[in-house]
């Protein structure tokens, strides 16, 4: 265990204590305002929309209830979110990190291409990186950080075979953010923005050739109709979804009910989706492919496995083009910030001079 997970647990340990003093006879009854990430995506059909709907009522025997929504049922950009946070338009609001970095460069180094394959991994990065996170959503929307969670990793769906990462060379590939697709233009592919909904036809027209998302959220999409072949190396890192309060609201709750809010969220809603991305991976993975699949799918799609010298060829790009980019972007005082937690739960570097 990492001392970032380790962190986590003895906090996670505190909040609970204060909780179990409090009781849930001592929270304020406040009704909030919730909006979620993707409503067709499994992170808000089996975490977001029960915890909030259903346990965090329950838990609280009633004193806290939620109306709840989702940014595209809103008809709303998910890069408007936290804009619309900061402003008090509602009180909670969730969101893939990378839609946000326009509005705050600093917040791409939550989710950088590569640095983890498999969930532990990513979670270390993520807890290392979560006091930026909490300086960043306080300071750029008025935000109060409450939990990080994640999709499964960014992999790559393509229409035409390929045998490696090298084939994607001078194709069209659609990003899952901007270091994503910067990423690419690294190795050499022509990096495109294209919303997550617009994937499909542009791949059986051939807009794109290539595109990156979730195994998860490409099999629930359906990429798989226009798409042929997975490579499951991980180009878009693991699209982090922040859970984030108005800071205004926030500080409107009574102790009792921050410590209660707190505990519940990383207890029941950010560690039971961590708890299942390595294995949803690993299911998702298997349901496009053609394996064991608890749903009823035809997907069929050929599996690419990646090299030594992929993963050589893609950590060189990483380090020697997309980070520093990133590091003059954001700022030298937040690449040292990331080389000295997100950079040492991984052992990568940013190069500075």
């Amino acid at each position: 265990m990492t001392k970032f997970s380790k962190a986590s647990l003895l906090a996670g340990a505190s909040l609970l204590a204060a909780v179990g003093a409090a009781g849930a006879q001592e929270i304020d009854e406040v009704t909030l305002s919730v909006v979620g990430s993707w409503s067709s995506l499994p992170l808000y059909q089996q975490f977001e929309q029960p915890f909030w709907t259903e346990h965090l009522p329950q838990a609280s025997d009633g004193r806290i209830t939620v109306e709840m929504t989702t940014f595209n049922q809103l008809g709303s950009s998910g890069s408007d979110v936290y804009r619309l946070l900061a402003d008090g338009v509602f009180d909670v609001g969730m969101t893939v990190a990378d839609y946000t970095v326009a509005d705050a460069p600093e917040l791409e180094g939550l989710d950088v291409p590569l640095i983890a394959t498999d969930a532990e991994t990513a979670r270390a990065a993520v807890d290392a990186a979560r006091p930026m996170v909490e300086d960043i959503m306080r300071d750029r929307f008025n935000a109060k950080l409450l939990a990080i969670a994640p999709y499964p990793p960014q992999v790559v769906f393509c229409r035409d075979e390929i045998a490696s990462l090298s084939d994607l060379e001078g194709r069209k590939v659609r990003g899952s953010g901007r270091m994503t697709t910067q990423f690419l233009q690294a190795l050499g592919a022509e990096g495109i923005n294209l919303a997550f909904s617009e994937v499909p036809g542009a791949l059986e027209r051939g807009i794109v050739d290539c595109a990156i998302t979730g195994a998860g959220s490409g099999l629930n999409a359906g990429w798989w109709e226009s798409a042929n072949y997975l490579l499951t190396l991980p180009l878009g890192g693991w699209d982090p979804v922040v859970t984030a309060m108005n800071r205004d609201r926030w500080e409107s709750l009574s102790p009792e009910t921050q410590a209660f809010l707190q505990a519940q969220i990383s207890e029941h809603f950010e560690a039971p989706a961590w708890a299942d991305a390595q294995g949803a991976l690993e299911r998702d993975v298997a349901c496009l492919t053609g394996g064991a699949c608890a749903s009823d799918t035809e997907a069929a799609m050929t599996l690419v496995e990646a090299s030594d010298e992929d993963r050589q060829t893609a950590m060189a790009a990483l380090q020697e083009t997309v980070l520093p980019d990133w590091a003059e972007r954001a700022g030298t005082d937040w690449a040292q910030r990331w080389n000295q937690s997100v950079g040492q739960a991984t052992g990568v570097e940013i190069p500075l001079d």
